[in-house]
């Protein structure tokens, strides 16, 4: 049968919240037949190519398993709560009808060791600091001041989840293999985020807007 997926514009880490507004007939399928189960839960992954309605997506073969905490309904959809628990692979995709199905193999937890405290707090200072710096320029979806886990591993997930980075390098947080790991690139992805904040536009790339004229009708 497969485990129900859901794929979304967005990275989900591990003990990290997600909230969802479902209105599409195939995920209100899906959502009733989670609720049917003892522990409903369902696999989020990245759309790598295409939208979060219609279908016809192209997805990464790596995301987080989301277990559902609560469903308020609306009008005319589904509000859900859940929350982020273990990281998969994907081995195959299954048929979508009714809705997207694959079958996962689940990856192993990553291991705190206390050696790591120095650099969780290094992390979290940096974090903290480039998100509040980024929430100038709107559009954050973190608050600096986010409360976070006590435990030291739920907490280094969080903090790589609130780094204000862009998907592929979400990304790339979610596929690493030790915490130190994970810690490490936090640092150093959010660093290399700081310059770039407010300035949308890379160095030598040239916008032509509609007041620019076209390249060869000069005067």
């Amino acid at each position: 049968m497969g485990t129900a997926m859901f794929p979304l514009g967005a990275v989900l880490f591990p003990h990290t919240p997600l909230a969802l507004r479902i209105f599409e007939e195939r995920y209100l399928v899906m959502l009733g037949r989670l609720l049917d189960e003892t522990d409903p839960s369902f696999g989020v992954v990245l759309i790598e190519r295409g939208t979060e309605t219609g279908g016809g997506d192209q997805r990464f073969a790596l995301g987080t398993m989301a277990q559902l905490s609560q469903v308020v309904p609306l009008a005319d959809q589904m509000q859900v709560l859940a929350h982020g628990t273990q990281r998969f692979e994907i081995v195959e995709w299954l048929d979508d009808a009714p809705y997207p199905r694959a079958d996962l193999r689940a990856l192993p937890d990553l291991e705190w060791n206390d050696a790591l405290s120095p650099m969780l707090d290094e992390a979290e200072r940096i974090v903290r600091r480039v998100l509040g710096k980024a929430q100038q320029f709107g559009g954050t979806r973190w608050d600096p001041e986010v409360e976070l886990a006590e435990e030291p591993l739920p907490r280094a997930w969080q903090v790589a989840a609130i780094a204000p980075l862009g998907e592929l390098d979400q990304m790339e947080l979610l596929r690493s293999k030790t915490l130190g790991g994970l810690l490490r690139a936090t640092i150093d992805l959010t660093l290399a985020a700081e310059p770039l904040l407010g300035d949308p536009v890379p160095d030598g790339v040239i916008v032509v807007t509609d007041d620019d004229p076209t390249p060869g009708d000069e005067d």
